[in-house]
């Protein structure tokens, strides 16, 4: 497209309209906050397809930035760029963003095994002993970390560290809207063979309200475990990039910029695995809106 976005992140082209956004997710992968350059077919639009399922879903839970997702509704200037821009665009409201990722662990996995094998915590907070990786957690644990700039890795910090960078106020209500929306979409996805082991939500205000940002329990968000065979004492398939990153780990590579370049058939694969994820997730045949 030839209109130059005002921001890109790792994943999305972000057009400032003034009181509104457009967010244009890509088909760009990042894994160890670094962005690959290998790019993976349709992920932009199962990104945005189930981000548009789940604000829907979970709109009575905690309201959401989303204006429209319909080609009729792109500003002017955008027209002529409907048919690449269908599918993997969002209209939203513009937020003042909080500065935090509100990361919510139901099951014990990623750092957070690595870090209770060690010391019998997670993100320094003490969890019963006898615990294995995968367990399920006693409690869906709120575990935050900090917004790192592109390039920048995020840090986990204290639930005490981020009442004093936003407020306790506002930091409450984001760990209760963070639980509530994560028990939701769990109890949701369980009905659908799924485990969301962990999700990352994000957070603004609009209109002096908290409100939900950004994408919301994709495969780039969350970790996605087929409930099939679930069995605690090992890692879990995943139908999310797991699978780009335990590649990317077997190579060696030290992950700082450049990674790797990803063979054709992890690309193929990781592709398959984004759409699978959306099409059990919910129940509909992912239809991409060009080949």
């Amino acid at each position: 497209m030839d209109i130059r976005p005002d921001a890109c992140g790792k994943v999305r082209d972000i057009y400032d309209l003034g009181d509104r956004l457009l967010l244009v997710a890509s088909d760009r992968l990042s894994a160890f906050d670094v962005v690959l350059s290998d790019p993976i077919p349709h992920k932009g639009e199962v990104l945005t397809k189930l981000s548009l399922y789940w604000f829907e879903l979970l709109a009575g839970v905690v309201p959401n930035h989303l204006i429209s997702a319909d080609v009729a509704d792109l500003p002017e200037r955008f027209a002529a760029h409907a048919d690449s821009l269908a599918g993997r665009f969002m209209l939203v409201r513009k937020a003042k963003v909080f500065p935090v990722e509100c990361i919510v662990r139901g099951y014990l996995a990623g750092s957070g095994w690595a870090e209770y094998s060690r010391t019998g915590t997670v993100c320094g907070m003490s969890l019963p002993a006898g615990l294995v990786e995968s367990s399920r957690l006693p409690q869906p644990m709120f575990t935050p970390s900090t917004k790192a700039e592109l390039g920048l890795h995020d840090e986990n910090i204290s639930i005490r560290r981020m009442f004093e960078i936003i407020g306790g106020e506002a930091g409450a209500e984001l760990q209760e809207a963070s639980i509530s929306l994560y028990s939701a979409a769990r109890d949701h996805a369980a009905t659908r063979g799924i485990i969301i082991a962990d999700t990352k939500f994000e957070f603004g205000i609009v209109d002096g309200e908290v409100t939900l940002i950004d994408e919301v329990l994709t495969p780039d968000s969350s970790r996605f475990w087929p409930a099939a065979g679930y069995a605690p004492g090992h890692g879990q398939p995943s139908f999310d990039k797991q699978y780009v990153r335990d590649w990317l780990e077997s190579t060696g590579w030290d992950k700082t910029d450049p990674a790797p370049k990803l063979p054709a058939d992890i690309i193929a694969r990781t592709s398959e695995t984004y759409i699978h994820a959306y099409e059990l997730i919910t129940g509909r045949t992912f239809e991409p809106e060009r080949d």
